[in-house]
């Protein structure tokens, strides 16, 4: 049996990618989106784009419709703009950007005593 979910407005802050680059420098990153990306004939170089645009938090190599899923944390559109404009001259295809409203969380389980 799973637990329910609960929903928490903002969610937990993302982990770095690098232990020598912190989650937020500088500025905080209110808005949370996935950007699900099919790249062109060749692959992007994630690790680059990662280094170059803080922004990018993580990301999934994934088999389907999407080559890569990307969590992206930005101070603002106009970040989000930047971040998506980089990866169109990467060599990205294909870019769907989905903007994180909640973030979920298991609730906790209560244990009942057994009669």
């Amino acid at each position: 049996m799973s637990a329910p979910l609960q929903l928490v407005p903002g969610g937990p802050d993302p982990e770095p990618l690098h232990p020598s680059r912190p989650a937020h420098p500088g500025r905080a990153r209110p808005l949370h989106a996935i950007a699900r990306i099919s790249h062109g004939p060749v692959p992007l170089d994630f690790d680059r784009l990662a280094a170059e645009h803080p922004a990018i938090q993580s990301g999934l190599a994934l088999a389907g419709d999407a080559d890569l899923e990307l969590r992206l944390a930005c101070t603002g559109p106009e970040e989000l703009r930047t971040v998506t404009a980089a990866l169109h001259r990467a060599g990205a295809a294909r870019i769907r950007i989905d903007l994180v409203l909640r973030a979920l969380t298991p609730a906790p389980v209560t244990l009942r005593p057994v009669p």
